[in-house]
């Protein structure tokens, strides 16, 4: 059995028909320390006495905050990331009894409350830095490392998970979801990149579908999802777009993080055959053109150029 969190599209042949693009998210909420102190004092009061402070560096889906020393609160940022809490909260456990290294530990769930209209979470903290904040590394075992991870993700029995969809951003789906962003992306940016190598890699990612049953993806592999100690991989989070479907989504780290030979040490960590990394290249490829349709983007022109130059296991 597949779980679905509907409206769901599965992966595979149906992820490869035209849909609509994704929901809007709605107005951020404002959160900040104060919210979250009120919010714990009232549904959690054991945990009153425990202080807050926000998170150093904050994603996009949800703002997180300490509460003492060993728990994190996260709650979502718009009404679209909603839909995370109950998911991670049922993955998460599932997901723990398989994989090499940690992942988040649900704890509680609160209720809306306080002008705060939505669920949120209470989570056991993990400590390290995220990898985007750690410069003291052994890359080559980092790339290793994180290569294993996705390989035994993809080993979790599949029963129970969420099946790709709207959900997961599509993460799971055949990359051709985004194919209207990729040519909209191409005509805002123009004589800006190269229009027709982009298009080239962009139809090589659409000539093959996963084939297999559907694994386990994580969705949002990006080096502030993951956390670091001692230069090594210790712990893998926010899991928020997770599901199970085409497992191509998660290899975009092979061109937005690893530099030169560290991608021949991920993609053979990895494990997975040349079409999957068409495929990968091109939600690779997506991402760049679209971050940097909505302005310069450091990171995402590296990842374009990287993308245009390296097909690293094709």
């Amino acid at each position: 059995m597949i779980l679905a969190f509907p409206p769901v599209i599965a992966a595979g042949e149906s992820g490869r028909k035209a849909l609509a693009a994704p929901r809007r998210l709605g107005p951020m909420v404002e959160i900040d320390e104060t919210l979250v102190r009120t919010l714990v004092a009232e549904q959690f009061p054991r945990w009153a006495h425990l202080p807050v402070t926000a998170v150093a560096r904050q994603g996009w889906d949800n703002r997180t905050f300490h509460l003492g020393d060993e728990l994190l609160v996260r709650l979502p940022s718009a009404e679209g990331y909603v839909p995370g809490i109950a998911k991670e909260d049922h993955c998460l456990p599932i997901l723990a009894r398989h994989l090499p290294l940690p992942v988040p530990e649900p704890v509680a769930t609160g209720a809306p409350g306080a002008g705060y209209p939505y669920p949120w979470s209470v989570r056991r903290w993990l400590p390290g830095d995220t990898l985007a904040a750690t410069r003291d590394l052994d890359r080559a075992a980092v790339a290793r490392d994180l290569g294993g991870l996705l390989a035994a993700l993809r080993r979790v029995p599949s029963v129970g998970g969420p099946a790709a969809g709207r959900h997961s951003a599509f993460r799971g789906c055949h990359p051709s979801v985004y194919g209207d962003e990729v040519e909209q992306a191409l005509a805002v940016l123009g004589d800006r990149v190269d229009t027709a190598a982009c298009r080239a890699v962009w139809a090589r990612a659409l000539t093959s579908a996963w084939p297999h049953a559907p694994v386990w993806f994580h969705g949002d592999v990006s080096a502030g999802n993951l956390l670091v100690a001692d230069g090594r991989l210790t712990a893998v989070i926010d899991f928020g777009q997770c599901g199970v479907g085409d497992p191509a989504c998660d290899l975009v780290p092979a061109w937005t993080w690893c530099v030169g030979a560290e991608r021949a040490v991920f993609s053979g960590a990895v494990g997975l055959p040349a079409d999957t990394w068409r495929r990968a290249r091109g939600w690779a490829l997506w991402k760049a053109l679209v971050s940097l349709a909505r302005g310069p983007h450091v990171e995402q022109a590296r990842a374009l150029a990287a993308v245009l130059d390296d097909p690293v296991a094709e």
